[in-house]
């Protein structure tokens, strides 16, 4: 056999190789579009709901810690939110070392009625295997009494008028223990905008919301930002030291009410907005890096498996496609396989994309990108597991989460 046909059938065999791999990424893509949940759409949000027969008491428990800065650009807007019935809110102090709890109670300016206004609580000292923002969650549940509601947000949450009155609109009309609402983040700077719509497309992708929302489906999850829950049935679920262990807050919580037999709704929000900004990529990057691995439950197999099937799903339809036809303008015609599949393949996650691209306001034609984008999420998970074996797993704002409080999701 010459040279020349022996190279001949190496290329056939690479072809035949890469069509497959291509073949392989297309059935994921297919099943992702078409029976995952529909869980590229964004939906149209929370609808309006009928006004309840009386309006139940809310408190807003705000876990904060070294927040002074941004306080002044969220706390007041869920202090004006001007809902019917009683609302109030609890800041919690969780060790700050910058006068959060100063600019809290100054934001307040002193409001209170004993059952709305503006409290501000210390979280004081962490017991041993709570993690830190559950333990200041646990704190303000304890100083709001018995409300029918709590609403956990997060410092950097501002809310739009009203919107606290819709969420008990919703959770009383539809009999829902758990509203969640996922904010929307900062896209300001160049990183942002590459980064943030693809962590809500790949926590969509995790969490359908369809799947969240629907009664006896098994997909449970919550948005930490936003988490309007009924007191009554956390506490029937065994309250917050049930997940007290917990890096993701918010999913363990989601986990842990459904499998009470709480229903949940989650969804995506324009009403709910994030004020933190991440300038820079490290910001960005120590954002999903600080839980990723944890949520790969520490596993070195789920981790080679995560990574490969990030490869398997973004990789290979552009590969595919680019050398496919790379390969047919060179005359292979074993390319053509790989050639058009991987285009297939790469349109339909591009088409996926596009619906969370214009929710941010984004220009679809960014979504052929999301390639570049899975590669360097597959290239955070990776790091995060460098983290945890370093000993720096869960690190945030200057304190890193123990192994044992890491380990323990209550899920």
């Amino acid at each position: 056999m010459s040279w020349t046909r022996a190279h001949g059938h190496c290329e056939a065999a690479d072809v035949s190789v890469l069509g497959v791999l291509a073949l392989a990424a297309l059935a994921g893509w297919l099943y992702l579009a078409l029976g995952h949940g529909a869980f590229w759409r964004t939906g149209p949000g929370l609808p309006e709901g009928a006004d309840p027969p009386g309006w139940p008491r809310v408190v807003a428990v705000v876990p904060a810690r070294d927040e002074a800065a941004v306080l002044p650009e969220t706390l007041p807007t869920l202090l004006a939110q001007e809902y019917p019935g009683h609302f109030g809110v609890i800041v919690v102090d969780d060790g700050s070392t910058d006068g959060t709890a100063d600019v809290a109670a100054r934001l307040g300016g002193g409001l209170s009625d004993g059952l709305g206004g503006l409290r501000v609580v210390e979280a004081g000292e962490r017991p041993p295997g709570w993690a830190g923002k559950v333990w200041a969650m646990s704190r303000g549940v304890q100083a709001a009494g018995e409300p029918e509601y709590l609403l956990f947000t997060d410092a950097d949450i501002a809310y739009a008028p009203g919107t606290v009155t819709r969420l008990v609109r919703v959770a009383t009309a539809e009999r829902r223990d758990l509203v969640s609402q996922m904010a929307t983040l900062s896209t300001h700077t160049r990183w942002e905008r590459l980064i943030v719509p693809a962590f809500v497309y790949f926590f969509a992708q995790l969490y359908p919301f369809r799947r969240v929302t629907r009664d006896g489906a098994r997909t449970a999850a919550a948005a930490g930002g936003c988490m309007l829950v009924r007191r009554e049935t956390l506490a029937r679920a065994g309250g917050l030291a049930a997940i007290r262990g917990a890096l993701i807050d918010d999913v363990a919580l989601g986990r842990l009410l459904k499998r009470a037999g709480g229903r949940c709704r989650l969804d995506l929000s324009r009403d709910v907005v994030s004020r933190r900004p991440y300038p820079r990529l490290a910001d960005l990057w120590t954002m999903v890096a600080r839980s990723a691995y944890h949520q790969l439950r520490y596993s070195p197999a789920l981790l080679a498996g995560t990574i490969a099937a990030l490869l398997l799903i973004y990789a290979v339809p552009p590969v595919a496609a680019v050398t496919g036809w790379a390969g047919l303008a060179l005359g292979a015609r074993h390319a053509a396989v790989p050639a058009a599949v991987g285009l297939l393949a790469w349109t339909i996650m591009a088409a996926t994309y596009a619906p969370v691209l214009r929710f941010y306001r984004l220009s679809a034609l960014r979504a052929p990108a999301l390639p570049l984008v899975a590669l360097m999420y597959a290239a955070m998970t990776a790091d995060s597991a460098r983290r945890h074996r370093a000993g720096r797993g869960g690190a945030w704002k200057g304190r890193t989460a123990a192994p044992q409080e890491s380990r323990t999701t209550g899920s």
